[in-house]
């Protein structure tokens, strides 16, 4: 999330009533997360294992719960609770503002929205996009050309994104975006969310059938083909030209190569190479796991002849 006017070390420690260690007209242009931050960023750690992660990132403001030694042209905000202070930080500068009165919408020449669709806060719709009745088009979503969205999908829900506190679930504020690329097509009850802080992103030209979900900042190339009952978590990179046949599961943090695919019902649990067929759970290449299988089946005559 880029800020509208970028705001001085010293500002936005008062503002969360932490310890600012560096120059006090240090600017923060933008507050992201680990996995979308860049130079002028500010990003939370509240947690020893990703402490040299933030420090050694694109971010140039860590807020943090430990004093640590600052890398040169850094800062660091000091906190008791970096989780708390990231999300009152967010929602000052995205503040939810409800749809009575959606303000700042766009919808391009020869786009045809359907009824009962609802549109959120600071929408681009493109041109000649059909929107099918039941859309809910959520804040921050931009919308190609020639893109259609079929009954019932959620573009831009809120990221699934918690962190266990004293024994409950705290939610991480939601204030990122969705960016689907011309002539992408969506399915009927597909469930898009926004980035966290960042965007998710669906390609030029590519294909979701009904029922996928897509997580959090998660970024889908062009031309891809996504069958029925896909589900990606959220921080994933998929390539161009990846097909996904129906229930495939991606966890998230990991990344499948262009022109990979994988066929029904399988599990990843590690990036792919690109340009191979892939099958079972967890994910192989298919002419071994076929190969495996084939293997298994023969067990209980071996086991007979050996008894």
């Amino acid at each position: 999330m880029k800020l509208t006017t970028p705001q001085t070390l010293e500002a936005i420690a008062k503002m969360i009533g932490a310890n600012a260690v560096g120059d006090p007209k240090h600017l923060i242009t933008g507050i992201n997360e680990i996995h979308k931050v860049e130079t002028g960023d500010l990003v939370f750690v509240d947690h020893p294992k990703y402490y040299e992660k933030a420090l050694n990132s694109a971010a140039t403001t860590i807020l943090i719960d430990k004093e640590v030694d600052c890398p040169e042209g850094k800062a660091l905000l000091v906190s008791s609770q970096p989780f708390h202070d990231y999300n009152q930080l967010t929602r000052h500068f995205n503040p939810f503002l409800g749809w009575e009165n959606s303000s700042n919408v766009m919808v391009g020449q020869g786009t045809r929205l359907h009824p009962k669709v609802s549109v959120g806060q600071r929408v681009r719709i493109g041109e000649d996009c059909l929107i099918y009745p039941g859309v809910v088009i959520g804040d921050d979503v931009t919308i190609g050309d020639r893109v259609t969205i079929h009954p019932n999908t959620v573009i831009g829900g809120d990221a699934f994104y918690y962190k266990k506190i004293d024994g409950e679930y705290n939610k991480m504020h939601t204030c990122g975006s969705v960016e689907i690329h011309d002539d992408a097509e969506i399915g009927a009850m597909c469930t898009i969310d926004r980035g966290v802080s960042g965007a998710t992103v669906i390609g030029k030209g590519s294909k979701l059938d009904n029922q996928v979900h897509v997580g959090h900042d998660t970024v889908i190339g062009k031309n891809c083909l996504f069958a029925a009952q896909v589900g990606i978590a959220g921080c994933v990179t998929i390539q161009d030209s990846v097909i996904l046949w129906g229930q495939v599961g991606v966890p998230s943090d990991v990344v499948i190569g262009e022109g990979a695919v994988v066929l029904g019902q399988s599990g990843i649990t590690k990036s792919l190479e690109g340009g191979k067929t892939y099958f079972g759970s967890p994910a192989e290449e298919a002419r071994h796991k076929f190969r495996e299988l084939a293997l298994i089946r023969k067990i209980p005559s071996i086991l007979e002849r050996l008894t």
